[in-house]
């Protein structure tokens, strides 16, 4: 339920419009930051490992690039004879086996496939926004579909408990804030950033 927010703001907080200066945050300019909140979070290392610009995952809160010479592969899952589920189990493997340990989920590991890769990593507000709302590049999802992605996919919850020595995502406030954009309504401009 908390994540299922984080797909409703970029329909709510893009613009192409600056935001009118008010003595009062505006609409629009709520609506902006909670678009810059879930960013934060999309952007996040939980996230960006993931959503690489490459064809290699990330590891660490640092971003470097997987070892093992691991590669997306034609369906996210990772090259034949070398997929996510060699290393990644179905859970996170118990704090007593320590730090750096694979981690795990239920759905098995994966990467958006080569064809949406929807990347995360670098993007400008007004790109990443763009991009979550069109289904060329999102992966051909609706709303609904985003929203049921980021609320139920285990993989995408991994993230909020991501185990042992992991930080989890940013994400306190961002549901508060989004769901105030969403009360009101869907007169918000849609980008505020310009062109990208």
């Amino acid at each position: 339920m908390k994540s299922s927010a984080l797909v409703l703001l970029p329909l709510l907080g893009c613009s192409h419009a600056e935001p009118a200066p008010t003595a009062e945050a505006s609409p629009t300019a709520n609506a902006i930051a909670s678009f810059e909140t879930v960013r934060a979070v999309l952007q996040s290392p939980r996230c960006v490992n993931c959503h690489p610009q490459g064809d290699q995952p990330l590891q660490g809160d640092e971003g470097r690039i997987h070892g093992q010479f691991v590669v997306r592969g034609p369906e996210g899952r990772g090259a034949p004879g070398l997929h996510c589920a060699t290393c990644h189990r179905q859970a996170n493997p118990p704090a007593s086996y320590g730090a750096h340990m694979p981690p795990g989920v239920s759905t098995g590991w994966r990467l958006p496939p080569p064809e949406h890769k929807m990347v995360f990593a670098n993007l400008s507000s007004s790109v990443l926004c763009a991009q979550l709302k069109d289904p060329k590049q999102n992966g051909g999802k609706t709303l609904a579909e985003l929203v049921h992605h980021v609320s139920s996919d285990p993989l995408v919850l991994w993230a909020w408990s991501p185990g042992y020595g992991r930080a989890p995502v940013p994400a306190r406030g961002v549901h508060a804030r989004l769901k105030g954009v969403g009360r009101r309504g869907r007169s918000v401009p849609s980008s505020p950033y310009g062109a990208a």
